[in-house]
């Protein structure tokens, strides 16, 4: 192996424990920051160190073919030591910050998205409610109106009908009674009651 290669590995180690470092406090952040459970604690740093014994073994193969020796753990440790004394608290730092930038444009997307989306939704949904309900309000007094206007002509015309109505009553009341049809009228009225009390008297 040629003194360049050694050179050239043992830069690659020393960038990979800054690198090793940097991941270190990275995950340690994160996990410190979104309150991660304490059991996920050593299942991380197994995952951790597993992942960093498979990168570095990639970088040693790609310079110096794997080949294993006292250079590359001197620049391992010379590495992780320069980013603990020079780059730790800024790394931590710059990791933290990110952390708050993220929150801060997750928490003003949905401010966003309540004020435009959200709102005009409920808003356009009252409008509909209030319109629909004093729609309603004019129909029924309309009716009602009406109904008092017509209720002379149909007491009249009741009054003519009644003694052609009263055989005709006679004849039907058996077959009213078996149907039940008063019992079912008055569930009905009760149904439309419930749902009119429901959407129109909040």
């Amino acid at each position: 192996m040629t003194l360049g290669m050694q050179w050239w590995t043992m830069a690659a180690m020393l960038l990979s424990g800054i690198g090793m470092g940097t991941v270190f406090d990275g995950y340690r952040v994160v996990s410190s920051e979104l309150k991660f459970p304490r059991w996920w604690l050593p299942v991380l740093d197994i995952v951790y160190w597993m992942a960093a014994a498979i990168a570095v073994f990639r970088v040693l193969y790609a310079s110096n073919y794997g080949e294993v020796r006292a250079y590359v753990f001197i620049g391992l440790a010379v590495g992780v030591l320069l980013y603990y004394f020079l780059l730790s608290k800024s790394i931590m730092a710059l990791v933290k910050w990110s952390i708050g930038a993220v929150r801060k444009l997750v928490a003003f997307t949905m401010k966003c998205l309540h004020i435009l989306v959200v709102k005009p939704i409920l808003l356009l949904y009252r409008l509909l409610v209030v319109t629909f309900g004093f729609g309603s309000a004019i129909t029924i007094f309309l009716f009602k109106i009406m109904l008092q206007l017509v209720r002379p002509f149909w007491l009249l015309i009741a009054w003519m009908l009644r003694p052609a109505l009263r055989p005709l009553g006679r004849m039907l009341m058996p077959y009213w009674q078996r149907l039940k049809l008063s019992d079912r009228l008055a569930h009905i009225g009760q149904i439309i009651s419930r749902l009119w009390g429901r959407w129109f008297r909040r």
